[in-house]
């Protein structure tokens, strides 16, 4: 990964950003809510990704994690953490999904805007997450979790490689 680390935002300034990001209904950042068909339709499928994270929520929300990308025949790791608001609970989250419009691995890290909903309680939970950069890169990801916590909202989320 010589020369792919690129250094976004500190960390401790995107996520200050991300509770001054404006919200209107669940889009964040200029992600609007679509289906994950209409997502195919519309983007060029790049790769996929397995994310694990904890989401604390309260009103506020907080998550922090990494997961895998995995992009013309190679993996790689990276972080995950951010700020957001709506929700309420504790839960460990697993997601997987598709990659779009990444066209160099250098546009992959950085600040995303990310729509959610889901619900868990105990083992049985899941639901759906969208995740857009600036770059135009788009993660549709389908989650699994466990806890007990209701999802619905937004929240700036910061991606960087490990």
């Amino acid at each position: 990964m010589v020369g792919v680390k690129r250094s976004v935002l500190g960390r401790r300034q995107a996520l200050v950003g991300a509770a001054g990001v404006g919200v209107a209904g669940l889009g964040v950042a200029g992600v609007t809510l679509t289906s994950g068909s209409a997502v195919a339709q519309q983007h060029v499928l790049s790769g996929t990704v397995n994310i694990e994270q904890v989401q604390v929520a309260f009103i506020g929300s907080g998550n922090v994690g990494g997961g895998t990308l995995h992009y013309r025949g190679k993996s790689y790791r990276f972080t995950v953490g951010g700020l957001g608001i709506g929700g309420f609970g504790f839960s460990k989250m697993e997601a997987y999904g598709d990659v779009y419009n990444l066209k160099e691995l250098r546009e992959f890290p950085g600040v995303y805007g990310q729509a959610r909903y889901g619900a868990v309680a105990g083992k049985d939970g899941g639901g759906e997450m969208w995740l857009q950069n600036p770059e135009g890169v788009m993660l549709s990801l389908k989650t699994r979790r466990q806890g007990l916590a209701v999802s619905l909202g937004a929240d700036a989320v910061v991606i960087d490689f490990k």
